[in-house]
């Protein structure tokens, strides 16, 4: 075995000169200076759209799950209201322990009613995803199935133009 005039490290068996250091590949080669990149005002604007465009996307999306219709039969906002003021009523007489199973009643109609007032906001969210739901769809690679398969109705695509 030949001697060698550096030492040699014990875990990768690889030579190093008399410093210790490992010697580099690029030794001499200057460091490429980076300058500071700017974008264009038309890659800002296309990154702002499509930014706009998921935000959309995403909060029809949300809607539409939140929507979506559960079993069992639907509840009308006014009953709700009706029954929500016979439980208040209810819970100045009731004893201690009818009085939590009547507040937890109240707390649930109450969130009952309050998703069911929201659902009129639903229109103003299928207008905007209309609006971009072609250009999303383009940019994205999504198919005509994956759209129903998330919820969107047929007519909704038909109207973004996604379905002939």
């Amino acid at each position: 075995m030949a001697a060698t005039t550096g030492k040699q490290t014990g875990e990768t068996g690889k030579q190093t000169g008399e410093t210790g250091k490992r010697p580099t590949a690029r030794r001499g080669t200057p460091r490429k200076t980076t300058e500071k990149r700017t974008m264009s005002e038309a890659h800002r604007a296309a990154l702002q759209a499509g930014r706009e465009e998921t935000r959309i996307v995403r909060a029809y999306l949300d809607a539409l799950e939140q929507h979506r219709p559960r079993r069992g039969p639907r509840k009308d906002p006014e009953k709700l209201q009706q029954r929500l003021d016979v439980v208040k009523k209810q819970i100045a007489a009731a004893q201690p322990l009818e009085r939590l199973a009547l507040h937890q009643e109240q707390l649930d109609l109450e969130r009952e009613l309050e998703t069911s007032v929201r659902r009129g906001d639903l229109s103003e969210l299928e207008k905007s995803f209309v609006e971009v739901a072609a250009s999303y769809s383009e940019r994205h690679g999504l198919s005509v199935q994956a759209w129903l398969a998330v919820g969107v109705g047929k007519a909704t695509l038909r109207r973004a133009g996604i379905v002939g």
